[in-house]
């Protein structure tokens, strides 16, 4: 099976609903990023934390955002970001 992202590929952080251990932190749900490092297909930690240890492996991406497109409340500079790590479920792409 093919990875669905490349590098440089833009994409938006869905917001899928689910609760428990998830590993996606609200403020980065629905915001668009950019993917910039394929780390490889693990099993799904969601499955994992409720002893579910069998199941499809999953491709996880490292995804970059600006930050001041994280908080508005607070003061940012520019060109600071943050890198966080996606499993595909939780990402869609963006179409520019």
């Amino acid at each position: 099976m093919s990875k669905r992202f490349d590098i440089g590929d833009v994409v938006k952080v869905l917001d899928l609903g689910k609760s428990g251990h998830v590993r996606i932190p609200h403020y980065i749900r629905h915001k668009q990023g950019t993917i910039v490092q394929y780390c490889g297909r693990y099993l799904n930690p969601e499955d994992l934390a409720i002893g579910k240890t069998s199941g499809p492996a999953i491709d996880l991406y490292r995804v970059e955002f600006d930050q001041t497109t994280l908080w508005d409340e607070q003061e940012q500079a520019p060109q600071d970001r943050l890198i966080i790590e996606i499993y595909d479920h939780w990402l869609a792409p963006v179409n520019l």
